[in-house]
């Protein structure tokens, strides 16, 4: 009798509690993130973590270790701001994002860094990493060592821009301990990344991190990046009463659930004082990086899915939504809890679906300015893009390692020109992109159902990739005229 009714209220509970879990998926579902981290800037103390040991593809965060490299060149004068950095033909192979100047154009280190940590520029990323490497293989080399030294030890940096490469791995635990080096060994590095844009002659070319700049109270930047294979990823910093967090957020499914996520991290995150691990005391937990094409499988989660999320107004910003569904692990998510699992959106999510009326236009249709005053904050600076230039001060030479390993004929007059200051050096190809260059030509011909190119590189960029001006090459330049001297 006893073992009877116990089973009959078990049986009642078991199918309450799915009920619950039923009403709770018919809700807007969360986003989902792949890996994450937040920790504290000066102590390193990790306030919140998802996966963290996981390796993930770095995508353009890479460039904030051409950027530590870059600095530390600097510190120990091996270079200066004023060095000269060229467009050689080695970088402008490099897909978008770019700036697309004429093999041969110069500028100086200072620019190169503004336009990398701002706009994100692959080719410029490589020319900075041959000015100061002396070639695009001993920069990487160099980035690697640092990667080492710093005590990235999941981290491995094939190339300075974090173009698609699956040899070219990290995790959110070691883009935090680069984000922190990069805040307290350099800290004028943020006088770089912390503007929502440049100005380049009249055209203004916006950052992808612009509304997290614009819109976080306290935020100073850092850096975004996405390739299909990681999603949307970034390093963000916010300073509040004194104090600073650094967050890591890897695989998010689109730019706003990338900033809304990070905002709502960062705002939890303040109320904690402490961790139970550091950086360095973090378990190394590990895993394998997404399969290839994550971002067709983490679908966008529209709308609907944001603001039921991230809604300030309402209360929802955080916390996942659940469903009641098998244990099974799918091959991009971190472990399961047995019986439970994170609820998968759902297309209408995409469309607007039931979105609050209050962030809709008159013709219906979404006012995502509005579903960012919710789920991120009202825009609290204005938007000011700072200028750049391609002017080179008068006796300005290129950095020290590239005049050493400047052997070849760059002037074409048939000798070699030592590398002195009246010919900036032009490296030789980097002999693997040569190979992928090969196998790029090879895919077109291939037979229908081959992979795209398209399918793994997307930029972040807002300005299309058109030439008209004297400085670009034809074709693969930015949309900008050419500035008037």
């Amino acid at each position: 009798m006893f073992e009877r009714l116990l089973h009959s209220r078990l049986h009642v509970f078991g199918l309450a509690f799915a009920l619950s879990l039923l009403a709770f998926s018919a809700a807007p579902l969360r986003a989902e993130i792949g890996t994450y981290i937040l920790v504290d800037a000066r102590t390193g103390a990790v306030l919140d973590e998802q996966d963290a040991t996981r390796k993930w593809y770095p995508a353009s965060l890479t460039k904030m270790m051409t950027a530590y490299v870059t600095f530390k060149a600097i510190r120990d004068g091996k270079a200066s701001l004023n060095s000269i950095v060229v467009q050689s033909a080695n970088s402008i192979k490099e897909p978008p994002s770019k700036m697309g100047f004429k093999v041969g154009t110069q500028f100086t280190v200072e620019t190169a860094l503004k336009i990398i940590l701002i706009k994100s520029a692959n080719d410029i990323a490589v020319a900075l990493g041959e000015a100061i490497g002396g070639s695009e293989p001993a920069f990487i080399d160099m980035m690697n060592a640092e990667a080492r030294r710093l005590g990235m030890n999941d981290t491995v940096f094939v190339n300075p821009n974090g173009l698609p490469d699956n040899r070219q791995i990290t995790t959110a635990r070691d883009m935090a301990i680069l984000a922190q080096a990069l805040q307290r060994d350099f800290p004028q590095a943020q006088n770089y990344y912390n503007h929502p844009g440049i100005k380049f002659g009249k055209k203004t070319l916006r950052s992808a991190n612009r509304e997290f700049l614009m819109r976080v109270r306290g935020a100073n930047g850092m850096k975004t990046g996405y390739i299909c294979n990681s999603g949307y990823n970034v390093a963000a910093s916010v300073t509040r009463n004194g104090r600073t967090l650094i967050a890591v957020v890897l695989g998010a499914a689109s730019g706003l659930e990338r900033i809304a996520f990070t905002r709502d991290l960062m705002d939890k995150g303040f109320r904690k004082r402490s961790g139970r691990y550091t950086l360095k005391t973090l378990p190394r937990q590990g895993g394998n990086p997404p399969a290839d094409h994550y971002c067709k499988r983490n679908e966008k989660p529209g709308a609907e899915g944001i603001m039921a999320q991230f809604d300030m107004q309402s209360g929802n910003s955080g916390g996942p939504v659940l469903s009641y569904a098998s244990s099974a692990r799918s091959n991009d998510r971190g472990p399961a809890i047995p019986g439970l699992r994170l609820g998968k959106r759902s297309k209408s999510a995409d469309t607007g679906g039931k979105v609050d009326a209050s962030v809709k236009l008159a013709n219906g249709k979404i006012d995502w300015g509005k579903v960012m005053d919710r789920t991120i904050g009202p825009r609290r600076i204005a938007y000011a893009p700072i200028p750049i230039d391609l002017s080179v001060p008068k006796g300005a030479a290129p950095p020290a390692a590239a005049i050493s390993a400047d052997t070849d004929d760059d002037t074409g007059s048939g000798q070699p020109d030592g590398g002195l200051s009246v010919s900036v050096p032009l490296p030789t190809p980097n002999p693997i992109r040569i190979l992928e260059i090969k196998l790029k030509s090879a895919a077109k011909a291939a037979a229908p159902g081959a992979v795209a190119q398209k399918d793994f590189v997307k930029a972040e960029t807002d300005a299309p990739m058109a030439a008209p001006g004297s400085l670009f090459q034809k074709g693969t330049g930015i949309a900008v005229p050419a500035p008037k001297p």
